[in-house]
């Protein structure tokens, strides 16, 4: 008889995945109780606010540098901090589910701290042309940096359907299906431009899966050939 439990029909999350998780919902575990009245007396209602103040991504800084060539420590620390800061607990919680979620499938495929570097990348880049083609002021929310994680599940999705002789559209369903939702909520809501953010996040997942996953240049390469 063994001594060993059976194995799990699950995969379990990658350790680097549960960080970044953890890290977005203490976060806003903070807020939330904050504006509950349970923690923090009662400055902190405010703490959300002014953390959108001070870690935000914002376009005004960002047009500074630019314009003054420039680069400014405190405002360089938005790139890395706008993503773990979110409007709402509901949009928390929606950002949660996709990082869970694609950050395993990604995870599985690539590697737990892939995954880590996809997020942070996909969230900086998907700043900067946010600021670039936006005169939007502020921008908050990890979307550019899930949305980057949905780029690289569907650059898997698109060189496993090549490789089968499938129809290589139907791996882009899920950000068809995304950008759809996004264009209806921009008709009836006014949702500002951050959806460039998070479809700038969604083309550079797509592209740097292409060098982080192992054979992946080789085998875009080899498809771009056969066209």
């Amino acid at each position: 008889m063994s001594n060993h439990p059976d194995p799990s029909p699950v995969n379990p999350l990658p350790a680097p995945v549960w960080m970044l998780f953890i890290v977005l919902a203490g976060v806003e575990g903070m807020f939330s109780l904050g504006e509950a009245g349970l923690i923090g007396g009662p400055s902190a209602v405010g703490w959300r606010l002014q953390a959108i103040n001070d870690y935000g991504f914002s376009g005004s800084a960002f047009d500074f540098m630019l314009a003054n060539a420039r680069l400014l420590p405190e405002h360089l620390i938005r790139f890395l901090t706008y993503p773990f800061v979110h409007g709402s607990f509901t949009s928390t919680i929606f950002a949660g589910v996709i990082l869970l979620a694609m950050g395993k499938m990604v995870g599985e495929a690539m590697g737990g701290w892939a995954v880590v570097l996809l997020f942070v990348l996909c969230g900086v880049l998907g700043a900067v042309v946010f600021g670039l083609l936006t005169d939007q002021a502020w921008m908050i929310g990890a979307y550019p940096s899930v949305y980057g994680l949905i780029g690289a599940y569907t650059f898997l999705l698109w060189q496993r359907q090549v490789a089968t002789g499938g129809p290589q559209a139907q791996a882009f369903t899920l950000i068809g299906f995304l950008m759809g939702i996004q264009l209806v909520f921009g008709i009836f809501f006014q949702v500002g431009y951050t959806w460039v953010g998070e479809l700038a996040g969604f083309v550079v997942g797509f592209a740097l899966t292409a060098f982080v996953l192992p054979g992946g240049m080789a085998r875009l390469v080899a498809v771009l050939r056969r066209r």
